[in-house]
């Protein structure tokens, strides 16, 4: 696999984090308008399910691809995918920061 491949695939799942993060963020800011206050114990519970749930797709988005490339053979593409995934996640992260300290959104 050359590189440009392995950079388009790592901004994809990048990006795919980004979107799916995104959404999570938008239920949780709005969960009280969707679902009412907090009235018992399973308020939590599907709290911390959907944090569970988050964490097995975006640990899918980061490392599935680099993990299944990795142990087909292609250990030095594997590698490099997971390094660039995370790099597009930092230069995600930095820009989300920058735009919102710059006041672009809010």
């Amino acid at each position: 696999m050359d590189n440009r491949k392995l950079l388009i695939i790592s901004f994809l799942d990048a990006a795919g984090v980004l979107v799916y993060t995104s959404a999570v963020a938008w239920v949780m800011f709005n969960g009280q308008k969707i679902f009412g206050p907090v009235k018992s114990f399973w308020g939590p519970v599907a709290f911390l399910l959907l944090f569970v749930l988050s964490a097995s797709v975006v640990g899918l988005l980061v490392l599935g691809r680099p993990v299944y490339i990795y142990l087909d053979g292609a250990k030095r593409e594997g590698v490099i995918l997971l390094l660039l995934t995370i790099l597009w996640l930092f230069v995600i992260t930095v820009g989300v920061f920058l735009l919102y300290l710059l006041g672009v959104v809010s």
